[in-house]
């Protein structure tokens, strides 16, 4: 079956038990059991729940995974899969990681002992050079959040497991319908559910997905023993949303295209990053792990008072947290998704206070161009 049609026909879309082609929400937090020395399958939500194994069953699938896990939000995924670690071991991290994994990095997971080096991801012998004897993890974005930047996949997996580290990316941006890393040689993706996999913004989760059975029961136990899953209505409410991804992502990303085009002829408009347009560094390697450039792009005004004009009076892109909804959202790194970032390492990064990053949604992208125009060129 082509992807999009994967997408509907998972194997889990229909309930086995009455033929409802909707997925029963199992709102309960335990199971009865017939016998003292034989449990049944399930024996308490936490563990596990048929909405949400489901679920985790279907993103595996997306992602051509052999297991998945749900998690209350794409950090308690992030963070549960570092657990992966142990006092002494050290990462390699793309350096403009997303600034809810650096806090977790740099604040929690350095006082466990597990230490990190940020490095330019795009350039592969600085990520080799970063490797140290006690290296157990790489872990990218591709494209990164905020300024898109390609790391080649396929070679930083293949030099990882050359030394017996794990290779983890985060795919939010992308999601399994554009790009898959495992078929990359990547060994753990990680999705910030909330974005376009349930694409309505009005869920928090996250996903972790292996295609290593081994990795699989050593998340698996982490998942169980943490403890931060996802609950069975937010589930229900995931599977829906995945139905239309394909249909969601083909539109936003016509919309991305178009008004990336448009911005990178604006004399106001500094720098665009975009993985969809020629110029922009890694496009070719992009196009070769990727099947489109995604729904978000960043992009650099010319003075801080542009940028707040631009920010403060859109309406038909909402300034807000997040990306990947039905409606478009802009937003403002400096404050919003780097905040946890001190503002010397983002100064380091690129990430300035005329960055904007703009998740096109599902209005036409003429009139967002509009809105824009007026507000930037006055």
């Amino acid at each position: 079956m082509k992807f999009g049609t994967r997408i509907i026909h998972t194997g889990r879309e229909i309930d086995p038990t009455t033929g409802a082609l909707s997925v029963p929400i199992y709102q309960t937090s335990t199971y009865r059991q017939e016998s003292v020395d034989h449990f049944g399958k399930y024996d308490y939500a936490r563990s596990d729940n048929p909405t949400r194994e489901a679920l985790e069953e279907t993103v595996a699938q997306l992602e051509n995974g052999t297991r998945g896990f749900a998690f209350a939000s794409g950090m308690a995924a992030i963070s549960s899969t570092l657990l992966l670690f142990s006092p002494g071991d050290h990462l390699v991290v793309c350096e403009d990681v997303y600034g809810g994994t650096f806090r977790a990095l740099t604040q929690l997971f350095s006082r466990l002992g597990v230490e990190s080096t940020f490095v330019d991801a795009t350039d592969t012998a600085a990520i080799e050079a970063a490797f140290r004897p006690n290296t157990k993890g790489l872990y990218l974005e591709t494209p990164s959040n905020p300024l898109m930047k390609i790391t080649d996949l396929a070679a930083a997996a293949r030099l990882a497991r050359e030394r017996g580290a794990i290779t983890l990316v985060d795919n939010t941006f992308m999601t399994p319908y554009l790009q898959r890393p495992l078929d990359l040689g990547c060994d753990v993706v990680l999705h910030s559910g909330t974005k376009f996999l349930n694409g309505h913004s009005d869920v928090i989760c996250g996903f972790a997905v292996v295609r290593d059975p081994e990795l699989g029961q050593r998340i698996r136990f982490i998942q169980n023993a943490f403890g931060a899953i996802l609950g069975p209505q937010d589930s229900w409410l995931v599977l829906r949303g995945i139905k239309t991804l394909r249909v969601r992502m083909e539109e936003s990303q016509a919309g991305a295209i178009n008004i990336a085009g448009w911005l990178a002829g604006e004399k106001r408009v500094t720098r665009v990053f975009y993985p969809g347009l020629p110029g922009h560094p890694g496009h070719d390697i992009h196009g070769r792990q990727a099947s489109g450039p995604g729904a978000v792009l960043s992009f650099t005004l010319d003075t801080v008072e542009t940028t707040r004009r631009l920010l403060e009076g859109m309406r038909l892109a909402a300034f807000a947290v997040s990306l990947g909804g039905v409606e478009s959202i802009i937003s403002y790194p400096a404050r919003m998704s780097h905040a946890a970032m001190p503002p010397a390492e983002r100064a380091a990064r690129g990430i300035g206070d005329t960055l904007v990053r703009l998740s096109v949604g599902l209005e036409d992208a003429d009139d967002l161009v509009a809105e824009m125009d007026r507000l930037i060129n006055g």
